[in-house]
């Protein structure tokens, strides 16, 4: 079993950043590849970001391409996710994830391991 739990949610101002983190326990993320997904109220859970078990391979929704970057370090057990340049719609509450799967990066069912979230609030 693989326990997360994200951290670095917080209320900030369109324009401003935050540095969300996931740490992991129970088990070595090294043979999983992570995503973090999003779901803002009354919406379904959406996929935000993607990278591999290496690092060397990241994917990202086109919502946030270019503001937000997904990274890992295998060595502390964690992954990260920059969110730069940040919009009201951007809202959600975050969620990271592990899966050993291989099949569609971007539908959440292929994931095996969830935290709990952490909410992110954008204010205009």
């Amino acid at each position: 079993q693989v326990q997360l739990v994200e951290s670095g949610g917080g209320l900030v101002q369109a324009g401003d950043s935050l540095r969300l983190s996931c740490a992991a326990s129970g088990r070595t993320l090294r043979p999983y590849a992570m995503g973090w997904f999003r779901q803002a109220p009354g919406k379904e859970r959406e996929f935000v970001a993607y990278i591999s078990r290496s690092g060397g391979a990241t994917y990202y929704a086109a919502s946030v391409k270019g503001r937000f970057t997904i990274s890992r370090d295998n060595a502390k057990n964690t992954a990260a996710l920059l969110l730069s340049t940040l919009k009201p719609e951007d809202t959600a509450v975050y969620y990271c994830a592990a899966r050993a799967s291989t099949t569609s990066v971007f539908s959440d069912y292929t994931y095996e391991y969830w935290g709990q979230g952490t909410q992110v609030t954008v204010s205009s």
